[in-house]
């Protein structure tokens, strides 16, 4: 049985819109029919294929409204394409707007559309913690058929924050091992003119202050008093005018590359012998699993689902929060033993395949959608 499934999500870069996006693909490629439903072309939606729909939403600027107003346009157009392409499942990542949309599109189509809800961090984590925003966050999770979160640190916080009625079901993030996965990158130290002995750092986020990345810059301030090495700062946001700041005053600057965003992540991953991943709120941590799957080893802090990603003392280290120097001497032990970091490479390879590729989680998903369908037609 095919199903015909909506999909509703941040386009722009971020780990929500990257899993909403590889899992409308994956599920394309297994014959279902997928529709995205959101305001521009998700990025990672590139390639062409005839199980794949997009349905951009239209926001009016009417003088009389003080905000655009996107949420009715998106259950707008939402019931639109769930009575004209007769959608079984409709599959939202975000409480809010986007469950609360849902819903109210369900209610405008008439059809027993499916409603799944999938919960992703900062729609709790952030948002949650809004009194103006709480209720409204209850509401799209309890009137969702199904609920799902990326990580069992995420439900428990969602309880603590939300206090929902209603069961949630963790479903972690996935990689696409055909894309990530350890390729020979010798090329690329060339081109960036990083000598072939020096050890290779990266760092990969959207630069808020939430993911610490000044803290990057002091860890990596220290390891390279003991070896040399090269600091890869892939992303952009609002903190990156701060951190270059913080470069030179650390007299980084011939060891700090701002790379800005990059398309072709997994190319850095191969060729960096480390992933710092320090943040102070993370439900997951995609980049970290990313890394892993390049077989490169991973330090991240103990927070949220980042110790159920990296695998203390096997894949690398979970540290506690702003310890800068127990991160550098846990960084220094992986890059100077090379028998260590073999070990931890391979382990994160082996992990990063068994516990979190594709067809595993995709699996999981499409049960989850076959079991809605099937309890709906026993009532």
């Amino acid at each position: 049985m095919k199903l015909k499934i909506g999909i509703t999500c941040y386009p722009t870069v971020g780990g929500s819109g990257v899993v909403a996006t590889e899992l409308g693909k994956m599920l394309a490629e297994k014959g279902h029919k997928i529709h995205f439903i959101s305001s521009s072309l998700p990025f990672r939606l590139k390639e062409r294929n005839c199980n794949i729909y997009y349905h951009q939403v239209e926001v009016s600027q009417y003088s009389v409204f003080q905000y655009p107003p996107y949420d009715i346009a998106l259950a707008n157009k939402m019931a639109e394409v769930i009575n004209r392409e007769e959608l079984d499942i409709l599959h939202v990542h975000y409480a809010v707007p986007h469950a609360v949309c849902a819903i109210l599109a369900k209610q405008i189509s008439g059809r027993n559309v499916k409603i799944v809800t999938t919960l992703h961090g900062t729609d709790i984590t952030v948002l949650g913690e809004d009194p103006s925003l709480t209720d409204a966050i209850r509401f799209g999770i309890e009137k969702s058929d199904t609920v799902t979160a990326v990580s069992k640190s995420l439900i428990s916080q969602t309880y603590d924050l939300i206090k929902p009625d209603k069961p949630i079901e963790a479903i972690y993030n996935f990689i696409d091992e055909r894309v990530y996965q350890k390729i020979d990158s010798t090329y690329l130290k060339a081109e960036y003119g990083i000598p072939q002995e020096e050890k290779v750092i990266i760092h990969v986020s959207n630069f808020r202050a939430v993911k610490r990345v000044t803290d990057i810059i002091k860890t990596f301030a220290k390891i390279a008093e003991s070896i040399p090495a090269k600091l890869l700062l892939v992303g952009d946001g609002p903190e990156v005018t701060i951190i270059c700041d913080l470069v030179s005053e650390l007299n980084l600057r011939g060891k700090v590359l701002f790379l800005g965003k990059q398309s072709n992540v997994e190319e850095l991953y191969s060729m960096s012998d480390l992933m710092l991943l320090l943040s102070q709120k993370e439900s997951f941590g995609l980049v970290a699993l990313e890394a892993m799957a390049c077989g490169v080893p991973c330090i991240g802090t103990n927070i949220g689902g980042i110790p159920e990603v990296i695998i203390d003392g096997e894949t690398g280290f979970i540290c506690e929060l702003g310890d800068i120097n127990t991160i550098a001497d846990k960084a220094i032990y992986i890059l100077m033993n090379d028998n260590i970091h073999k070990c931890f490479s391979d382990r994160s390879i082996e992990v990063a395949n068994e516990k979190f590729r594709a067809d595993l989680i995709v699996k999981q998903y499409e049960d989850l959608y076959f079991n809605l369908i099937r309890r709906s037609e026993q009532v």
